[in-house]
């Protein structure tokens, strides 16, 4: 079928094998290349046919935008055309073709007026599963005026994505549609977007009755079995809903307890106004704002702590810490902004900064300074790279000192020992940060080639009162003694803390009793 306008030409073939695709390819020479959509219709989707057709128009119309429909007719794969021969910015292109063919219905046959309702009900619909859609959710949703939503999302898609293809992705994806039809036949099943799919029950349900529903449904939907070529791929779901009266926003409120679950493991989450989730999202956005602002601006910087010989208060060594400053001067702690940074991306950009501006106030100090690295600095090639070429271009390469967090889980100890090898042959050392605070504690150590232990501050500042902690601080002294391995008491917050560290023999403190963290660097006497 061939029908032409001055605005639309639409074109439509059926196939029934790939030998017909070259034929179709030469009818199609004299079609405008630009602002083309296609339509390719099949009952599924990963065949020879489907494959080789999208490919060969990827290739004679290399701006089209392809879309991949469904029908139920198993035999034959439909080929569907529009040309649109107006100036449009083309992620309007579905949006100017639906309004054409709106047009051309009003007009001019009541035929055309049928396949403009077909294209519209598509809009409603997920192309993949045929079932109804985001678009559709909302839509309906507008109608009811007592309702709960319940929105779920299958756990592992992505490793199945990635192991699998997508093609294998698709299909789970299409499986899991219709179990979802089977076993819950009393609601109509929306597919949303990725792996995400949702029903609405048409009455609100309190919390408890709620929460016993849920449980019922995880348990009719835990531990689906997909099988695909003699494989079985498990699928499992994370479920939320709302509790809440009130239905505005009920969309963005059951995403956020959704989010919620899965972050926090559980295999169902039933959001209430008093969680406060919306405040939580609007104070990460203008954190986001704040930590990207400040970076774009060089307000991260250093702050710096001195750290003492026990014996003779003589300042040895300095902590650089990290600190961002806001537009209005606000300083924030690593606390807030770090985890922040790694979300929005620029988590490295902050770690080479505080790099950089250390060795640059150090560069001609004889005081040794230690810098804190996450094992994701250690496993980034970039910051390695940053790293080493900065020892290989500094004067102060030998007096810096790397703290690494006990307490964070090592995957890969090969490249572990492979940082501290490397920044070892340009002089510096390697500190491990909070000792005591992590699980992996002595074994951890032995591996590490640590020049440097600094004892968890939450062993040292109870020292005066807490008999466990003590004894703890004392073992781990004593057996840095013998691995020849210097010791470093963190949070020596007042004098009795400082004499008991001085008697266990800690060979270096750092504290509030010593000094606190501050732009600028204390003087040696002091």
């Amino acid at each position: 079928m061939n029908l032409e306008s001055e605005i639309l030409d639409v074109n439509s073939f059926k196939l029934e094998s790939s030998r017909e695709i070259q034929g179709v390819i030469r009818d199609l020479e004299k079609v405008n290349k630009d602002n083309v959509l296609v339509h390719i219709i099949s009952f599924i989707h990963n065949t020879v046919l489907v494959q080789s057709l999208k490919n060969e128009l990827a290739k004679v119309l290399p701006n089209a935008k392809i879309v991949l429909l469904k029908h139920e007719d198993k035999t034959k794969t439909q080929l569907t055309i529009y040309s649109l021969k107006k100036e449009i910015d083309p992620q309007n292109l579905s949006d100017e073709i639906a309004k054409e063919l709106y047009t051309r219905a009003v007009e001019e046959s009541a035929s055309v007026k049928e396949y403009r309702n077909k294209l519209f009900s598509r809009y409603f619909t997920d192309h993949l599963t045929n079932l109804p859609n985001t678009y559709k959710l909302r839509n309906d949703l507008d109608e009811f005026k007592e309702f709960s939503l319940v929105v779920f999302n299958i756990d592992n898609f992505q490793m199945i994505n990635n192991f699998y293809g997508y093609i294998v992705g698709d299909y789970v994806i299409e499986k899991v549609g219709k179990f979802l039809k089977e076993n819950i036949p009393q609601h109509h099943i929306y597919k949303l977007s990725g792996d995400e799919f949702a029903f609405i029950i048409d009455r609100e349900i309190g919390f408890y009755e709620l929460k016993d529903y849920l449980d019922e449904l995880y348990e009719k939907m835990k531990n689906i079995i997909v099988e695909y070529q003699d494989i079985n791929i498990y699928v499992d779901f994370t479920l939320a809903s709302s509790a809440n009266r009130d239905s505005k926003n009920i969309f963005s409120k059951v995403s956020m307890a959704l989010k919620y679950a899965k972050e926090i493991g559980a295999k169902y989450w039933i959001y209430e106004d008093r969680m406060n989730f919306e405040n939580e999202y609007e104070r990460n956005l203008k954190l986001s704002g704040i930590v990207r602002d400040a970076v774009e601006n060089l307000r991260v910087i250093p702050y710096f702590q001195a750290i003492v010989d026990t014996k003779t208060l003589e300042i040895k060594k300095y902590e650089c810490l990290a600190r961002l400053i806001d537009k209005n001067g606000k300083i924030l702690s690593p606390a807030l902004f770090i985890p922040v940074a790694k979300k929005i991306k620029v988590y490295n950009t902050v770690t080479k900064a505080i790099i950089d501006k250390s060795f640059e106030t150090f560069e001609n100090s004889e005081f040794e300074f230690s810098i804190n690295l996450s094992i994701e600095d250690i496993m980034s090639s970039e910051i390695f790279n940053f790293i080493i070429q900065k020892l290989k271009n500094s004067k102060a390469s030998r007096r810096v000192i790397f703290e690494l967090l006990e307490s964070d889980a090592v995957e890969d100890f090969k490249k572990v020992d492979r940082f501290i090898s490397e920044v070892k042959r340009y002089g510096a050392r390697i500190a491990i940060d909070d000792f005591g605070s992590g699980y992996s504690n002595f074994g951890y150590l032995t591996r590490m080639n640590a020049d440097f232990i600094k004892i968890d501050g939450s062993l040292v500042q109870d020292i005066d009162v807490d008999r466990n902690a003590l004894f703890i601080v004392e073992t781990i002294v004593e057996f840095a003694k013998k691995l020849g391995i210097k010791t470093i008491a963190e949070y020596v917050h007042s004098s009795v803390i400082m004499d008991i560290v001085k008697k266990l023999g800690v060979d270096y403190s750092q504290g509030y009793y010593i000094d606190e963290p501050s732009v600028g660097l204390l003087k040696k006497d002091n």
